[in-house]
């Protein structure tokens, strides 16, 4: 791999190593019911698209041409509002065994809109690589749930999982060549300007009327760690992931998230490390090392 692709599957797998701790976060936020999933949406929206704009200062201008305006209002829409407002809402609705499969799907979805939106080619080698990590990542969450979890299901959990798993996969799928034509810093300053235009007159009054005291000390870090770690870094990341390595690759790394939690319960005493992890894992990054040798639709094209 050259140095561009390196730098692609390494902060994509920083950006979702870090969702990974935010599906315990966001669990916790939502299920307190001090706030409401829009008005968390709206705070990260506000905090990190805050941070852009400031960054932004001290950069060299860029001006976004008025045909892409209406673009990044989709890419917003898609890849920031749909996506984290949805799962948001579903997850206090949805056992972690079943948020976890659903949220597998990405990558299957991603590699399809790739195909239709970007010509990217299907190749068996992606399809391959798709599958064995597909099939890893199931076999190590089945592996390792308990049966006898008390939590439900809800249908309304599994369709706000699956949209949000289908809004972000369009966003990967169709958006590169508008993320690779500017900057990340003026991209998703503009991001995150039209989501909290979206969000903040639905949220403005709850803002407003908050009670800070009923907050606890924890669960104001947990909101500190949504905006500055599992949004703005984390979007500040991916799309310099997606303009090094394809959409299919990105959306794979949304696999490291599971495991990620098992690593970090292993290194504090609550989990071991069995063979079934470690072959779950090496299905998983089997599959992301296939597919970034599978072929391109340059290559494709210059054979």
């Amino acid at each position: 791999m050259n140095k561009p692709s390196i730098i692609g599957h390494l902060v994509c797998f920083v950006a979702y190593a870090i969702f990974g701790f935010n599906i315990i976060v966001c669990k916790d936020l939502t299920s307190g019911q001090l706030l409401s999933p829009l008005t968390i949406f709206c705070f990260r929206s506000l905090g990190a698209g805050g941070l852009f704009w400031l960054i932004s200062l001290f950069m060299p201008k860029e001006k976004v041409e008025k045909k892409d305006l209406l673009k990044i209002v989709a890419a917003s829409m898609l890849g920031f509002f749909v996506c984290q407002y949805t799962f948001l809402a579903g997850i206090p609705y949805i056992t972690p065994m079943d948020c976890s499969i659903l949220t597998a799907l990405s990558p299957i979805y991603t590699m399809i809109i790739a195909a239709i939106a970007l010509k990217e080619p299907i190749t068996w080698k992606k399809t391959g690589g798709v599958i064995l990590s597909f099939m890893g990542i199931i076999y190590l969450i089945v592996s390792r749930v308990s049966l006898d979890s008390t939590a439900e299901t809800t249908p309304f959990g599994i369709i706000m999982l699956l949209l949000n798993a289908l809004s972000f996969s369009l966003y990967l799928g169709i958006f590169k060549p508008l993320i690779s034509k500017y900057s990340v810093v003026t991209f998703m300053k503009w991001i995150f300007f039209f989501a909290t235009l979206v969000s903040l007159p639905f949220s403005f009054n709850e803002i407003i009327t908050l009670d800070w005291s009923s907050i606890s000390n924890i669960q104001l870090a947990e909101l500190a760690y949504l905006i500055i770690c599992a949004t703005f870094i984390t979007y500040f990341l991916i799309p310099i992931g997606q303009k090094r390595i394809r959409p299919t690759l990105v959306s794979m790394y949304s696999y490291v998230q599971p495991i990620i939690a098992i690593a970090v319960s292993i290194c504090i005493g609550m989990d071991t490390l069995t063979w079934q992890k470690v072959l779950a894992a090496a299905m998983v990054f089997g599959g992301v090392i296939i597919v970034s040798y599978s072929k391109t639709r340059v290559e494709k094209t210059a054979h």
